[in-house]
């Protein structure tokens, strides 16, 4: 995906959470966190400050909240304590890029022992 395909489906997304918070029929509901499809799964983190982390994986792929946790640790060492980055702009950030393939490999090779 391009970054305007990104920005397209955050922005659709969050459409969806914040609706399905207010229409929940259960109190301090945290709006959608899992969106099951038939050819993917859409696993969805959002931080204390409002921050949503996606994961988009097979079918019933398990251990994805805590991937999620670890993607928002990285974030929180490698993104936030950047100097040059700007909140609410898309992360070109080296060092969480190779952390994310680190944890996103390592993830990988635990689930799959490949």
């Amino acid at each position: 995906m391009d970054t305007n395909d990104s920005l397209r489906l955050a922005s659709l997304w969050h459409s969806m959470h914040a609706i399905s918070q207010q229409l929940s029929p259960t109190l301090g509901c945290n709006g959608i966190e899992l969106l099951q499809a038939d050819t993917f799964d859409l696993h969805c983190f959002q931080s204390l400050t409002g921050t949503k982390f996606f994961v988009v994986c097979e079918p019933g792929t398990q251990h994805m909240e805590g991937l999620l946790k670890v993607i928002y640790e990285l974030y929180t060492d490698y993104v936030l304590k950047n100097p040059f980055y700007e909140m609410e702009m898309p992360i070109r950030c080296e060092l969480f890029d190779m952390n994310l393939s680190q944890a996103i490999q390592k993830d990988r090779v635990s689930l799959f022992g490949r």
